[in-house]
């Protein structure tokens, strides 16, 4: 029987290299775990290099240091949060509805993606100042989603910013209750939000259908 040729011409095979982007997201992924199982302080590259399969020298030449991991990490999880909310905000057709939507959104992120609400705790703001920036930057870029939408709808003098800054400050203090408390359903969460602060934004903003939908 004749033999096939060998496409190695005999040489050993070569493993297949991991795109930069896809290895980016593998080493992000297992130091979200591992910040999240031990905290910043106590997370070593090493072990996180270790879970990777990667050398500790590769993890420094992606992120350039620790903290530029977990800056990468707080950033990708921004950038997932700020997409499920905003997303959210599309679909209804009223300001309360729309609210509501964006808040449940909001509390699901947090139970389905808990490694990553890790990241975004007040812990991490104490590490340094890159890191506190992104979490900084997580909350105004919620701010600004939920103040924007809400401009939509308001009188033109009305500044909605202020009304913003209380939802969300409100918002992550209620889910560093839920997480204590994980029977709360995110659905559960928005509405106890919607009890509280819709009266009083209803007040100044009528809730009518989005302009254009109407």
């Amino acid at each position: 029987m004749r033999s096939l040729p060998d496409p190695t011409n005999g040489e050993p095979t070569r493993k297949r290299r991991m795109p930069r982007a896809d290895r980016e997201r593998q080493m992000m992924a297992v130091a979200e775990q591992v910040f999240a199982e031990r905290g910043y302080v106590a997370a070593s590259m090493d072990e996180i290099a270790d879970r990777v399969g990667v050398s500790k020298p590769m993890l420094y030449e992606y992120f350039g240091s620790k903290e530029g991991l977990l800056v990468a990490c707080i950033r990708l999880a921004r950038a997932e949060l700020l997409q499920v909310t905003s997303d959210a905000c599309v679909r209804p057709d009223t300001p309360e509805q729309m609210l509501r939507q964006g808040l449940i959104a909001y509390f699901r992120f947090i139970t389905e993606h808990q490694k990553s609400w890790a990241l975004l705790r007040s812990e991490a703001a104490v590490v340094g100042p890159s890191a506190a920036g992104e979490i900084e930057a997580v909350r105004q870029q919620q701010t600004d989603l939920i103040s924007s939408t809400m401009a939509l709808y308001a009188p033109a003098p009305l500044d909605t910013a202020p009304v913003a800054e209380v939802i969300v400050g409100g918002c992550e203090r209620l889910a560093l209750w839920c997480e204590r408390n994980q029977d709360v359903t995110p659905e559960q969460a928005a509405e106890l939000v919607m009890q509280l602060i819709w009266f009083g934004i209803a007040a100044v903003v009528p809730d009518t259908p989005s302009p254009g939908r109407g």
